[in-house]
Order: structure tokens, then sequence, then C-alpha cells
């Protein structure tokens, strides 16, 4: 069967960004997705895997569900295309077949084993109990959950284990959150070296995508960048000041401490992720003018001596990590190379000057926000249900 692509604004901007200059050398990043011929064979439509549904599937991550479900040929029986009432009736090909979104109900969950949510806290917090009722199993993309004492907050690569209890084929269901896009990208880098060294204090920099915040603010960056490039003045409906050719701190709302929402996520999380209350970690979040993968800079201080050839070793061995780090030629990960890729990309390995005893390192970190930051970790959780 031949692969179909479908063209939402995530995936029309994935083809853009495949079609520039940029280019990987590093074979693990060029093989990170399957080359699909058009005469490859499914094998993922068959009786015997779980039956899955995909609420938020029109959203820019909902449809990158789909892209990472097929090329990973994650095996179902059947799928369930779920929105909003005003999105039921939309066709989509996926696989050869074709699908019309239904509308989201109390009933939508009826037999469906797993169910891949990304369409907003709001929604997850009245239908994930409704389908954790019905015996499905919910990965949850949305912050609704994460904090819960109960509900496994999970980075395949980084602690599987949180999640061992539940099991698909039981009739029980059960509530698994995917951490923030951010704190997913930071930790695939930071906890190959926390095993080696434990982390006593990370101070995290963020330089944010547009696809962070939806389809809607991806088109509106291209809508600024031409606009502002014309000379006109540009469109602010998803971000209330110009986004093309600036940079500001994230939107999400500050807190009464002066942390906004996005940084304190990073704080919370990885001290659940990690399973360590004292681990001492501070954020700053910024939104920039890139399309579709985070950037962030990562400071970290050790309880033990390590230095970063022992630390550049560790990571080239890290699962869903690749080492760019080329001093001489001056290169290192950027947000366009990795964008579409499953890989986060670390470079800039070096001791921190201002720590004495190699107990400090300096890296940076970029990984695909849609992708590792939202729908293959939560892919990937699933796949661990199988």
């Amino acid at each position: 069967m031949s692969t179909v692509t479908m063209q939402s604004p995530a995936t029309a901007h994935r083809h853009f960004l495949s079609g520039t200059t940029a280019s990987y050398s590093l074979s693990r990043l060029n093989s990170t997705r399957p080359i699909r011929t058009p005469f490859s064979v499914r094998m993922s439509l068959r009786e015997d895997a779980p039956s899955i549904a995909v609420v938020g599937v029109t959203g820019a991550v909902g449809q990158e569900f789909l892209s990472v479900l097929s090329d990973r040929s994650f095996p179902y029986r059947s799928i369930k295309m779920l929105a909003s009432k005003r999105s039921a009736g939309k066709k989509y090909t996926f696989e050869d077949n074709e699908y019309v979104v239904e509308e989201l109900t109390a009933d939508s969950f009826k037999d469906v084993d797993i169910a891949l949510f990304s369409a907003g806290g709001s929604i997850s917090k009245e239908y994930g109990p409704i389908a954790v009722h019905s015996g499905t199993v919910v990965v949850d993309n949305s912050s609704a959950f994460r904090m819960d004492a109960g509900v496994p907050l999970v980075i395949p690569e980084v602690n599987a284990d949180a999640m061992a209890h539940v099991k698909l084929g039981t009739g029980k269901g059960a509530l698994i959150a995917n951490p923030n896009c951010s704190t997913i990208i930071c930790l695939m880098a930071a906890t190959p070296l926390h095993r080696r060294a434990k982390v006593l204090r990370m101070v995290v920099s963020t330089y944010q995508a547009a696809s962070g915040a939806g389809a809607a603010a991806m088109e509106e960056l291209e809508l600024q960048t031409r606009e502002v490039l014309e000379g006109k003045r540009p469109t602010c409906n998803i971000f209330k000041q110009q986004y093309a050719f600036n940079l500001f701190s994230h939107n999400a709302p500050v807190l009464p401490n002066g942390y906004n929402e996005e940084e304190m996520k990073l704080v919370k999380e990885t001290r659940k992720i990690w399973n360590d209350k004292d681990v001492k970690v501070t954020a700053t979040c910024i939104r920039v003018p890139v399309m579709r993968a985070h950037a962030e800079s990562v400071n970290l201080q050790f309880a033990s001596p390590l230095d970063e050839n022992e630390a550049r070793d560790i990571l080239k061995k890290a699962p869903g990590v690749v080492v760019v780090d080329d001093r001489a030629g001056n290169r290192f990960p950027t947000p366009l190379e990795v964008s579409n890729k499953d890989d986060v990309a670390v470079g800039r390995i070096r001791q921190d000057e201002s720590q004495d005893g190699n107990h400090g390192l300096d890296i940076f970190v970029c990984g695909d926000q849609i992708r590792k930051g939202a729908a293959l970790n939560a892919v990937q959780i699933a796949e661990m249900l199988l």
C-alpha cells in the first residue's frame, strides 16, 4: 500500500522544511523515520491489535499522531478520529482507508483500547475520566493530569517503570500523562547525565517554536513574515504582539511568583519524572519565530564530578539522542535540522567554568516540539502497552 500524505498545517510546514538546503550528515538523524516506497506493505491494520481513538485529530498534534502511528507501523484493528462538533464530518485518508471525523461524545470510547488525547486541558478533564471508566487507557498530551499523584508522567527513555502497572486487555482503564514538550526535550538530554552524576541544580532557558501554540500560531507566523516583508501591519490574532522577526517571553500566564506557567511546568514535572523532590530547577521560557522545533540552553550542577568527554560519550549512547558537537566547524544543533526528526540533538557540551572540580556542564538541546515533544512520545507510551 502507498503512504498517504495528509495536508494539514503541521504537515505542510514539514514539507516546506524538508525542502530547504539544510541537511544532515549524521546517519542516525537521516534514518530516524522509515522510508516508505509506493509498494510498501502495511501490516498495521490487523484483527489481533488494539482499537485506537485519536481525540483532537484535526489539530497539529492530532495530525502528527496519525503520521507517527503510520511511520512506526503501530498495530491497530480500528481507529476512530474524534474532534469537536465543528470538525465532525471532515474526511481523512489514513493508510489507504478513508475515515470520517466523528464528534467527541461520552459514548465515543466504547470498545476503544487506547485513546490519544490532544484537544486541550478542558476536553481532557471532561472526557479523560469518561474514557477510563469505559476501560480505555488514555495517553493525554495536555497538562490536565500531569501533576496528579496517581497519574504516571512518562518519557519512555527516562522513566518507563512509572507506567509498569498499566496493562491492556484487563478491562481496566487508566490515565497516563505526556509531559510538557520543553520538559521532554530537556530531560532526554539531562537524564543520562543525571544517572551518572546526579543533578543537584538545573538552569534552563528555552527558545520555543510556534508549533507549541498550535497550527494557527504556525500559520500566523508565516502570514506575519510575509506581511512584514511587504511593509504591512502584521496580523496579531494568536499572540498580541508581532512574532515575525521578534521574540518575547512565553505567552503562558504569569504567576504570583513571577514565573510563567510554562516555566513552572519544567520545574514541577522534572521533580516528578525524576522522583526527586529536592532537585533545584529554574527556567526562563521564550517564544522565538521558529516553526516547529524547540531549543534549550541547559546548565547542570552535579553531586559527583563529570567531565565533558565522559558526558559526550554518555550522550552518544543514550537512546533517542544524537550528539552534534563540532567545535572546529562551529556546527551544533539547530531547530531547522531537527524539525520532523525523532531524535533530540545535543551539542555545545562544555565544562561550566563557574563551578569547581568538574561539577558543572553546559549543553544545548534541540528537539521537534510536535514530534518527540508531543506525538512521538505519546505513541511510544502506547507502544509500551502492547
